[in-house]
């Protein structure tokens, strides 16, 4: 019975997010509503929106996860969410705003292919080829993750087989985003957003209040092990502060400058003088979010200290400790969190798709109409992909989002960073700086030891950021690139 009563909430729920879709159906037939929701969203929406795509699935399974795995785990979560926190505020200080006007000062760009095409005055449309196929490969990576995310919560909660799941998901997912495009998965991504933020605050509260208290939890995970919680990462042998693991852990930032699916919620904006209300509401709700998920699995091993998978920690405890009616609301929080990234990032996969290489490779001529139902096959095609990457029920969500974070970070990050603040940059050096990034990226993840335990997003950016300069230096942007690049401060958009 309660099992009904769980699965009760949750088609009530997904009826909710499928009918948002179908509500905006009609409304996108053009490209730039469908992708980029004729940039017209409100404040709230956008920072509810960036900040919920940006978590997902990965903030109530990874993060708990990491930390409940004492000690070294517990320390390394705490520094990934500072490294998290400084990305998500610098990239709302520096990059929201002047993103959100150059975009529209270079040709009304409404993806940010379509941006650095515009910006380098890309004829042979190189920069966008590159760019979609990097989306295309790291996005089924951070897609699958999502479904993997979802089909450990029905395995969890329903007892349900892992790949049916994962199944139920993608068809959701994909029913809501296929049909009402951008607009639709804003709005969905602020409810789940907001479901995610109190979730993340009622059960590590409640599982503390349960165990005795914050003395009760500090006790009994003293008994646990021997070792006390060190605030820095340490090296195995006990010898000191681990420098590879606390730099890889605060890398985690350098990602948030590279996001298609963060960054686009920037230029979606109805005025970039509403930049800043967005970003307090996105810093509150990141600050609070990440200390609560770091809560719940060092709580989660005080009170259930032998899961065969940490990852589950925060489904375990809400089946221990509430009623199914309220378990099936918090529950959601996962399925929230993994929806409203996997959509995100299914339409930036789509757009790539659709414009950046089914209209440059086969249809050059094709219409708005025609790409958004490329768009629509897209998403369906990408989501079949996806699906058959998270087949393995032990896959790690944590490991999954790492990957692709720091593939994605390394190959757009420096190439946004130049392209918004530096004029002298040219398109060889944005070539360059993406294929280099790229591929480091994925060497660098590959190998292992010494160095290499370095995460691959710290080289990637480093050396795409050289590339960039360098062959910038060794040529010349025109008169057009930088009068266009200095009318943008002045630009009142």
């Amino acid at each position: 019975m309660d099992t009904i009563i769980i699965g009760a909430v949750f088609v009530i729920y997904l009826g909710i997010m499928v009918a948002i879709g179908m509500k905006y159906y009609n409304k996108d037939d053009g490209m730039s509503e469908y992708i980029l929701g004729g940039r017209k969203l409100p404040p709230i929406a956008v920072a509810m929106s960036a900040q919920a795509s940006d978590m997902s699935g990965w903030l109530l399974t990874g993060v708990p996860g990491l930390a409940y795995v004492l000690y070294a785990g517990t320390s390394e979560a705490i520094w990934t969410a500072v490294g998290l926190a400084l990305g998500t505020y610098l990239n709302w200080m520096f990059v929201a705003r002047r993103l959100r006007k150059y975009t529209q000062v270079a040709g009304n760009a409404i993806t940010l292919p379509d941006f650095f095409e515009n910006r380098f005055r890309d004829k042979k449309h190189v920069l966008r080829m590159v760019a979609g196929i990097f989306t295309v490969i790291f996005f089924l990576v951070y897609t699958s993750s999502q479904l993997v995310a979802g089909g450990k919560l029905f395995t969890t909660v329903f007892g349900i087989d892992y790949t049916v799941g994962l199944i139920i998901v993608a068809v959701i997912i994909l029913a809501y985003t296929a049909t009402g495009g951008f607009t639709a998965v804003c709005w969905t991504d602020t409810i789940q957003g907001t479901i995610m933020f109190f979730a993340l605050l009622i059960v590590p509260i409640v599982a503390c209040v349960h165990v005795g208290g914050i003395d009760a939890v500090t006790m009994k995970l003293s008994q646990l092990t021997e070792e006390t919680l060190a605030f820095f990462p340490q090296n195995a042998d006990g010898g000191g502060i681990n420098g590879f693991l606390l730099a890889s852990a605060l890398g985690w930032g350098l990602g948030y400058f590279g996001q298609p699916h963060i960054l686009v919620r920037f230029m979606a904006i109805e005025n970039s003088e509403m930049i800043k209300t967005s970003r307090r509401i996105a810093m509150f709700w990141v600050i609070i979010t990440l200390a609560a998920a770091i809560f719940v699995g060092l709580v989660g091993k005080a009170f259930m200290p032998d899961l065969a998978d940490s990852e589950t920690i925060y489904m375990e405890m809400i089946n221990a400790l509430f009623n199914p009616v309220i378990a099936g609301i918090l529950l959601i929080a996962i399925l929230a969190a993994t929806m409203s990234t996997a959509s995100s990032q299914l339409l930036v996969t789509a757009s790539s798709v659709s414009r950046d290489i089914y209209a440059i490779l086969f249809k050059k001529d094709a219409n708005d109409k025609k790409l958004v139902w490329v768009s629509r096959v897209a998403v369906a095609i990408v989501s079949i992909i996806a699906l058959f990457l998270g087949m393995d029920p032990n896959s790690s969500i944590f490991n999954l989002v790492s990957c692709a974070w720091g593939g994605i970070g390394s190959t757009f990050g420096p190439l946004i960073l130049f392209s918004l603040f530096w004029k002298r940059m040219t398109l060889p050096g944005a070539i360059a700086g993406m294929i280099t990034g790229g591929v480091v990226d994925l060497l660098w993840y590959n190998l292992s030891g010494g160095i290499f335990d370095v995460y691959e997003i710290i080289p990637g950016f480093l050396f795409s950021s050289l590339a960039i300069v360098v062959c910038s230096l060794l040529s010349k942007p025109s008169e057009e690139m930088v009068e266009e690049f200095e009318s943008v401060k002045d630009a009142e958009i």
